[in-house]
């Protein structure tokens, strides 16, 4: 097993690796487009807002690369919005690879924006990355845009509306909360996702 986490500038990378050395996976971390082409798993993390994310994947010639990786694939945090269409953040168009556009939370009386903390995860389809998750688990989340439900879905949250917390299309997955500081659920989608 190969993993590489993508260096796209992501202020999470280095807790990611560490959550993945947890579960004895030491990944590398590289922009090289040949050993991400070559791993046998591959991790977007990211921090941050989706125009700086998409212009550094732009610049290190890696949007394409990116769209055509048959292997698994998983985007964290950001990075699972990277993978969607397009972001209502800056207008920006991102990898089209899950059929959506990540939305702007709406803002409503006693929400707060960004949405941080803890929160219940809702299953609602089954899937190899979410086994082992219960009905009722809880994960970290900061975030102010998300994913809308819809096909791609495999389990939701809720924050004044409900949207996605962990979705998957063909190869490509993610987790809309940090696994690297949402304990056990965390490291459970982690190895999942190693395992496939």
């Amino acid at each position: 097993m190969k993993v590489v986490l993508v260096d796209a500038g992501g202020t999470n990378i280095g807790s990611v690796r560490y959550a993945l050395q947890r579960l004895g996976t030491d990944a590398e971390l590289t922009s090289d487009a040949a050993r991400i082409r070559a791993a046998s798993h591959v991790i977007l993390p990211g921090v941050g807002a989706a125009a700086p994310g998409m212009r550094m994947l732009r610049e290190a010639g890696l949007v394409e690369v990116l769209r055509g990786l048959t292997q698994p694939v998983l985007g964290v945090c950001l990075g699972m919005q990277l993978l969607c269409e397009r972001s209502e953040e800056s207008d920006t168009e991102c990898l089209g690879v899950i059929p959506a556009t990540v939305k702007r939370f709406a803002d409503a009386p006693a929400l707060r924006i960004p949405h941080m903390g803890w929160n219940t995860l809702h299953v609602t389809a089954p899937h190899c990355l979410t086994a082992g998750l219960r009905e009722g688990d809880t994960a970290y989340f900061v975030h102010s845009y998300a994913v809308p439900t819809g096909d791609y879905t495999l389990a939701a949250s809720e924050h004044g509306t409900p949207f996605s917390a962990v979705v998957a299309s063909g190869n490509f997955m993610g987790m809309q909360f940090h696994p690297e500081r949402s304990a056990g659920v965390g490291a459970q989608l982690l190895r999942n996702f190693l395992s496939l």
